[in-house]
């Protein structure tokens, strides 16, 4: 009897929106129990990438295997049914809405209903900010109260692999560190992440392997203390100029 490899495998992703490219040549593995940061500047592909793999764009060739399926261009509440599920930059949150009705329409793929109740403490235990506000609407919530809400309705659907779009971004730094300890603590639970980062160094500093994305492509790849020890990495992702290039 032949072994499924348990692995995100994308290979060659292209994605067109309409007559424009928004990816072009994108490959990128997530080793199951595995934190992967997916990085690039503003315009990268990085959004495009993510929303492809949780089925909110189609993909225009190449392949995104999961556990040897291929999932490519399947709508987005079957893949959530396969245990993935995207915290999206921005939010999309429903404002008028309470915290809890937000947390509640991450359930709505759930085959086992009965695991609500556990599940949402579980959101609450990881994030007890929300569970102080599970009676507020999600539009008086502050920034960081929204990233919480935002990653706690991706786990509510009980992921096997939780993508990420730029959990860091408008965040206050102190918000920020808190969102990331959180993060490592899902992921020494058993979660498997996938991060998309602009914000170079933070996410290197939580990952074990990473890819840079430049102009919709896959430019870069390697073990993250490898990447974070690249000069060429250092200079142009992060702004730091070593001595010995100068």
């Amino acid at each position: 009897m032949s072994i499924v490899s348990k692995h995100l495998l994308v290979e060659h992703l292209e994605v067109h929106y309409g007559d424009l490219v928004g990816i072009s040549d994108v490959s990128i593995e997530v080793k199951m129990g595995s934190v992967v940061a997916l990085l690039g500047s503003n315009g990268s592909g990085k959004t495009t990438t993510l929303n492809a793999i949780a089925g909110l764009v189609p993909s225009s060739r190449g392949s995104i295997q999961w556990h040897e399926e291929n999932i490519a261009s399947q709508p987005a509440y079957a893949i959530v049914r396969k245990g993935i599920a995207l915290a999206p930059e921005g939010w999309h949150l429903f404002t008028q809405q309470t915290v809890e009705q937000n947390l509640m329409l991450g359930t709505t793929s759930l085959a086992d209903k009965k695991r609500i109740p556990d599940l949402l403490e579980r959101v609450f235990t990881y994030f007890p900010r929300l569970k102080e506000r599970r009676r507020q609407r999600a539009g008086t919530l502050s920034g960081g109260e929204r990233q919480m809400l935002a990653v706690g309705r991706a786990l509510m659907s009980e992921p096997q692999i939780l993508l990420l779009d730029e959990p860091s971004l408008g965040l206050a730094p102190a918000i920020v560190e808190t969102m990331y300890e959180t993060l490592s603590e899902l992921h020494a639970a058993g979660l498997t992440l996938l991060i998309a980062e602009q914000s170079v160094q933070l996410a290197l500093e939580v990952a074990d392997y990473a890819y840079v994305l430049q102009t919709g492509r896959t430019v870069l790849q390697g073990t993250a203390q490898a990447l974070l020890d690249d000069p060429q990495v250092r200079q142009i992702y992060m702004g730091i100029a070593d001595t010995a290039l100068a």
